[in-house]
């Protein structure tokens, strides 16, 4: 028998006991979807911005699961179908993200659900898709969302315009998921509301004139034109053609309107007084950490979804915590489990203590800079509808808007 010297010995023990010994904690990977191409170009950049927030951290108060949360990002052009499930498909099969923060446009989160998220088994919490058409998406509950849906939006505008003294309007609207739903809703609770809606034009995006859809609302009489679309798309130039046109003294505009960018090239005097509404903040006792996080960070904190955008990095990384793996197995319902109402509140930034508190195998209540993320069983939230009011070729905040 051939003897095996003593120091192979010890050489083959070291390695077992290696082998034995905790694994390495591994990076955990999510996704973030949006549109940083097109029509809401302007608007993207501040909304990754907050979810690069809550990542930063997760990371710098220890990480998660013993390793780091790292970001990726996608473009989906916002009005492309094809380009969000191309995104969402390289984030779920290629990229192997946990979960994705996204998409922002209703049409591209629809088709980066349909296409990659669910059957990848995703969790996905959009921070800026409204459509009412995501509430009945047969999602297997992996879709969820931080804003409310327009359909709550489209209430609280018509009450919103009827308080004001509008009675009579005629809406454009651009032609998909977001603006459909936007339209159906602001003129069922407009028409509810006493008011009288003269006419529905839809049309679509990324045209240069818009000069035959603007003559046929005009010659309804109405003066209050509502623009249903986007600011850096078909939005701004629907306005820009009305402006020089003149057949309107008063402008509206939904969510996807509210960006200085919309005002470029626009007589800053005919656009005065321009009313818009969008997601706001319910706030609770963490909405001034995370104002004063953004503040710190160089970043506006209150830009258009980027609390709601916020919300959703930092509830998914909680989620993932406390589904204790990366794998997407689970993970739906730890989201519920951490958004739930119940358990210890945690505020924005309060990263480290919730931790403690699911090691310690203790409920944990996530109460968002947005507001409190209680989702419904279409993983919907209430939320805040505020209403913008231009000045001086800016939008600024006047105050709640609610139905």
């Amino acid at each position: 028998m051939q003897l095996v010297s003593k120091s192979l010995l010890l050489g083959a023990a070291a390695v077992a006991l290696v082998a034995a010994g905790p694994a390495r904690a591994e990076n955990v990977k999510i996704g973030f979807l949006g549109g940083f191409t097109g029509p809401i170009e302007s608007l993207t950049p501040p909304i990754f911005d907050a979810a690069k927030l809550a990542v930063a951290q997760v990371n710098e108060q220890g990480g998660i699961l013993g390793g780091k949360l790292e970001i990726v990002s996608g473009d989906t052009t916002c009005a492309d179908a094809t380009a969000a499930a191309n995104a969402a498909d390289k984030e779920v099969n290629s990229e192997h993200v946990t979960a994705i923060v996204g998409a922002l446009c209703s049409g591209a989160t629809i088709s980066a659900a349909n296409n990659a998220a669910i059957p990848g088994n995703v969790v996905m919490i959009s921070p800026a898709s409204t459509s009412p058409a995501l509430s009945t998406l047969k999602d297997n509950d992996l879709v969820f969302r931080t804003p409310p849906s327009d359909a709550y939006q489209g209430e609280s505008l018509a009450r919103l315009l009827v308080n004001k003294g509008i009675k009579d309007i005629v809406i454009t609207y651009v032609n998909n998921d977001y603006g459909k739903g936007f339209d159906d809703a602001l003129t069922a609770a407009f028409k509810k509301d006493g008011g009288t809606v003269a006419a529905n034009v839809a049309h679509e995006d990324g045209k240069a004139d818009y000069r035959a859809e603007l003559g046929q609302l005009a010659s309804t009489g109405v003066q209050n034109l509502v623009i249903l679309a986007y600011a850096n798309g078909s939005g701004q130039t629907i306005l820009r053609q009305a402006v020089e046109s003149g057949d309107f003294s008063k402008y509206v505009g939904g969510d996807g309107m509210v960006a200085d960018a919309l005002f470029t090239g626009i007589d800053k005097k005919a656009v005065e007084g321009m009313i818009a509404t969008k997601a706001g903040e319910s706030a609770t006792a963490g909405t001034p950490m995370y104002e004063k996080a953004a503040k710190d960070a160089g970043l506006k904190a209150d830009a258009v979804y980027a609390p709601q955008s916020y919300d959703a990095a930092f509830a998914l990384a909680l989620a993932i915590e406390k589904n204790g793996s990366a794998k997407r197995e689970g993970l739906s319902k730890a989201l519920r489990a951490v958004t739930s109402g119940s358990g210890e509140p945690i505020y924005p930034g309060e990263w480290k203590k919730a931790v403690e508190l699911i090691k310690a195998g203790k409920d944990i209540n996530y109460e968002g800079a947005s507001g409190s993320l209680d989702f419904d069983e279409n993983g919907d939230v209430p939320g805040t509808i505020v209403e913008m009011k231009a000045e001086d070729g800016k939008f600024v905040l006047v105050g709640p808007a609610k139905p």
